[in-house]
């Protein structure tokens, strides 16, 4: 037989299920987020015609696995990638900084406790032959309704994980927006 105060917690708890319920995209019906088409491209770097796929799968647990998958860039080159705030502009800058799950009170954000593979999207590529690639990022957390990037920005190089440059990965060529 349950007692006041168990009814109580057990209503509390049904409570908090529903406002995580309500939080998560993946349990609200937006179990992904899909944006695809040609880069904004801010660099002679990024051919003509190069496109970008990004998919974001959010799952019940409160996981989201990201992929970038991309078409047409120059062959056997290594390019960064990484979820930005802003969505694209007329500059690389517009896009703003790194989106980050705990936002680095300092910014530019290049201290690793911030600017790290768990707290960001990361999306580090080296393309084939014909200039294809792909990556993935898979997160124990999901885009707050209130708190989501905007864009994928594909950068100049790999994202350095060195203290003092953590974070970052060279110029900003190319923007691609996702409503995550």
């Amino acid at each position: 037989m349950r007692t006041r105060a168990t009814r109580h917690l057990a209503l509390a708890a049904g409570v908090a299920g529903v406002a995580v319920f309500a939080a998560s995209p993946a349990l609200a019906g937006a179990d992904h987020a899909r944006a695809a088409g040609p880069w904004t491209t801010y660099s002679a770097d990024v051919p003509a015609g190069a496109t970008g796929r990004v998919t974001a799968v959010y799952d019940a647990a409160g996981r989201t696995v990201i992929m970038l998958h991309v078409k047409g860039l120059k062959p056997l080159t290594e390019y960064g990638a990484h979820a930005h705030v802003n969505a694209c502009g007329l500059t690389g800058a517009a896009a703003g900084p790194h989106w980050q799950h705990v936002p680095d009170p300092i910014t530019p954000s290049v201290d690793p406790t911030y600017a790290n593979p768990r707290n960001e999207v990361w999306l580090d590529l080296t393309t084939d032959e014909d200039g294809n690639g792909v990556a993935q990022s898979k997160q124990d957390w999901q885009f707050a309704p209130d708190w989501r990037p905007r864009s994928v920005v594909l950068h100049a190089q790999h994202t350095s994980t060195a203290p003092g440059t953590a974070g970052t990965a060279g110029a900003r060529l190319g923007c691609l927006n996702v409503d995550f």
